[in-house]
C-alpha cells in the first residue's frame, strides 16, 4: 500500500525543492496541493502556497496533502530489522520441525500429509514468527462504550502471546485514540441511546427475516428516505453490514465485459467486490490523475482484450478518505475525468461521511460538488453515526435495480431496529432536524480537533501522512520492533492507540493510526500529545527533518471551515 501519487507530480502540480522546512514528497520534493481561485493564503504549517496551474478552477478551497520522505538510515535499519526477524524465524521453524520448540499454530495432520495442504505453511511464516511477537497490541478487549475514554480488560501472556490469561482487573479511563467515533455518537447516554432504547421496547432487537419477506419495517423506509435527503440524491438503500455493502453490490452493478478502474489503496471490501464481479480490474496509482486518465484512454482506445470490442461499462472506484493513509480523494478531478470519458463513478465514503464538509455530508460536501455527479454513493453507518451497516445512494432507477439484484438486499437479514434508530437520530442531529445545533457543533469540533492534533504532532517532530483535514492521522514508526513497543508504552500511560505494520502497510512504513473524535477535549488531546512526545523520545520516533515551529498565534478554537449557506 504505497502512496504512489507522491512519486511524481500529477496533472501539472508544482513541486519545489525543500528550502523552508516544508514537508517533502518521498522523492525529496515538496508536495503542495493548495488550490485557490482568488488569492493565496498561508496555512498553519507555514508552507508556501503555490497556485494550481491547470486545475485550479476545480477547487473552491485550499487542499493540502503532504508526505515526508523516509530517512535513508531509517529505511536501511527497518529492512535490517525485518531481515533479522526473518533469519530467526527460519531458525525457530527448524527447531519446531525437530520438536525442540513447541509449535502452537495449526498444522497438517500427519495422516493427511499427502493431501493438498489446508494450511499454507509459507503464508503462515509471518504470523508465527513476527505477528505473534506483538499480538498483544491488537484485539484488546474493552468493557465500556468506545467513546473518548474507555475501560480495558487487562490480560497477560506466559507463552509470548500465543495465549492470553485475563487477570480480572479493569484499566479505567483510557483515552481512546483508535475508534472511528468521529462525531462522538458512540455513547450510552443522550438522545441517541434513549431513542434506541425506546425502539427496542417497541420493536425488539432482531427482525428475523429479509427485507423482501417479513423484515421490511416502517423505520427502514424512514431511514432510507432520510439518507437520500442527507446525501442530496433521489433514493437510497440501507444494508446491515458495511463490508457487504461493497462486496455484494459491486457484483450486482458490473460484470464480465466491463472494466473497473480501482485506486491501488482501496479497501479490501472494494477489492473483493471487484473480484467477485468478474469484470476486468485495472489499478491506478493512488490519487494520481495522470495514471487514471491513462487507464481511461487505454480502455476506450483498445477496448476488450483480443476482440477489441468496446467495454460494456467503465467504472471508477475510489474512497473519500483512505483509512490507512489519511488522504482525501481528488474528487473534483475524478469527476471531471469521469465526465470527459463517459465513465461511471463509485464513491466509498465510509470514513468521510459525517467527518468532512461544513455540513458533515462527506467529501462531496467538502468540495462543494453536485451529488448527482456521483453515480453510486456508498458509505457506512459504523463510523460517524456510531451504529452498524452501510448505504448506497443514487438515482431511483439504480436503487430499484439493486433491490431485486443485490445479494445483500435479497438474502441478508434486515437491520436491527435499535441500530436503525441510532442512525436516524444521529443523522437528524447532524442535519439540525432535531431542533438543536449539536450536530453542526460536533462537525465543527472534529475539524478543529483534527487541525490542532495534526499541527502539534508536526511541531513535535513526528512524520505524519495524509490530508490536513482528515481525522485519520497516521504517524510513522517504520521499524518492526517499534510497532509493539509504541502500543505497549502508550497503554502504560493510559492511551489506547492502533498500530499497523506489514502486510497492511509497505514493509518500511509501519505506523500508528490515530482517529480524532469530536468527543475529545483539548485536555485529552494535550495529554495524548504529551505522552506521544514522551514515548517518541524514549523510542526515538521523531524522524522529521523539517519540524515546524509552534504557532502561538493560532487559537485552538479557530475554525477550519468557513460558514456557508445551505
Amino acid at each position: 500500500m504505497t502512496e504512489s501519487s507522491a512519486n511524481k507530480p500529477a496533472n501539472g502540480e508544482v513541486c519545489h525543492q525543500t528550502t523552508n522546512g516544508v514537508k517533502p514528497c518521498r522523492n525529496g520534493f515538496v508536495k503542495n496541493h493548495h488550490y485557490q481561485q482568488q488569492h493565496q493564503k498561508s496555512c498553519y504549517l507555514e508552507e508556501k502556497v503555490y497556485p494550481r496551474a491547470s486545475n485550479g478552477g476545480l477547487y473552491s478551497r485550499p487542499f493540502l496533502e503532504s508526505y515526508e520522505e523516509t530517512p535513508m538510515l531509517v529505511a536501511v535499519l527497518t529492512y535490517m530489522g525485518y531481515g533479522i526477524l526473518t533469519i530467526f524465524g527460519y531458525l525457530r521453524d527448524f527447531l519446531r520441525d525437530w520438536k525442540i520448540e513447541k509449535c502452537h499454530i495449526a498444522r497438517e495432520r500427519e495422516e493427511q500429509k499427502d493431501f493438498v495442504p489446508l494450511y499454507q505453511d509459507f503464508e503462515n511464516f509471518y504470523t508465527r514468527n513476527l505477528y505473534m511477537r506483538i499480538r498483544d497490541s491488537w484485539n484488546r478487549p474493552i468493557c465500556s462504550v468506545p467513546g473518548a475514554k474507555m475501560d480495558l480488560v487487562e490480560r497477560i501472556s506466559h507463552d509470548y502471546n500465543w495465549t492470553f490469561e485475563y487477570t480480572g482487573r479493569v484499566v479505567k479511563d483510557i483515552i481512546n485514540m483508535g475508534s472511528y467515533n468521529y462525531l462522538g455518537f458512540a455513547e450510552n447516554t443522550g438522545m441517541c441511546a434513549e431513542a434506541a432504547a425506546t425502539v427496542t421496547q417497541e420493536y425488539g432487537v432482531g427482525v428475523g427475516s429479509t427485507r423482501q419477506e417479513m423484515g421490511n419495517l416502517d423505520r427502514h423506509k424512514d431511514l432510507e428516505e432520510l439518507v437520500a435527503r442527507f446525501l442530496g440524491v433521489d433514493s437510497a438503500m440501507a444494508f446491515g453490514m458495511g463490508f457487504a455493502t461493497n462486496s455484494m453490490n459491486i457484483p450486482a452493478l458490473i460484470g464480465k465485459g466491463s472494466v473497473i478502474l480501482s485506486d491501488e489503496l482501496n479497501h479490501a471490501s472494494l477489492v473483493l467486490g471487484a473480484r467477485l464481479s468478474g469484470a476486468t480490474i485495472r489499478v491506478f496509482k493512488h490519487n494520481n490523475m495522470q495514471s487514471l486518465e491513462k487507464l481511461l484512454r487505454d480502455a476506450i482506445i483498445h477496448g476488450q482484450p483480443r476482440t477489441h470490442r468496446p467495454w460494456k461499462k467503465i467504472l471508477i472506484v475510489v474512497e473519500g478518505i483512505y483509512s490507512m493513509e489519511g488522504s482525501v480523494v481528488r474528487l473534483p478531478e475524478v469527476v471531471a475525468l469521469k465526465k470527459k470519458y463517459k465513465a461511471y463513478l463509485y464513491l466509498d465514503e465510509a470514513h468521510s461521511i459525517g467527518a468532512l464538509g461544513p455540513h458533515g455530508r462527506g467529501v462531496v460536501d467538502y468540495f462543494g460538488l453536485d451529488p448527482h455527479d456521483i453515480d453510486i454513493m456508498m458509505g457506512t453507518f459504523t463510523k460517524s453515526f456510531g451504529a452498524a451497516g452501510g448505504y448506497i445512494g443514487g438515482r431511483k432507477e439504480l436503487m430499484d435495480y439493486l433491490r431485486t439484484h443485490s445479494h445483500s438486499a435479497v438474502y441478508a437479514t434486515s437491520m436491527s431496529p435499535p441500530v436503525v434508530e441510532q442512525i436516524i437520530t444521529s443523522m437528524k442531529c447532524i442535519m439540525g432536524e432535531d431542533g438543536t445545533t449539536i450536530g453542526r457543533e460536533r462537525v465543527q469540533q472534529l475539524a478543529e480537533n483534527t487541525a490542532y492534533f495534526r499541527r502539534r504532532l508536526q511541531e513535535l517532530g513526528f512524520i505524519t501522512y495524509g490530508n490536513s483535514d482528515s481525522p485519520v492521522v497516521p504517524m510513522m514508526l517504520y521499524m518492526p520492533a517499534k510497532i509493539g513497543a509504541f502500543g505497549r508504552e502508550m497503554l502504560k500511560r493510559n492511551i489506547g492507540v492502533v498500530v499497523v505494520g506489514f502486510p497492511a502497510t509497505p514493509i518500511i512504513e509501519s505506523r500508528a493510526r490515530f482517529c480524532i473524535s469530536a468527543a475529545h477535549t483539548k485536555d485529552m488531546l494535550d495529554m495524548t500529545l504529551e505522552k506521544i512526545s514522551e514515548v517518541g523520545d524514549l523510542l526515538q520516533l521523531k524522524y522529521s527533518r523539517h519540524r515546524t515551529r509552534p504557532s502561538a498565534d493560532r487559537a485552538f478554537e479557530e475554525t477550519t471551515y468557513e460558514d456557508s449557506e445551505d
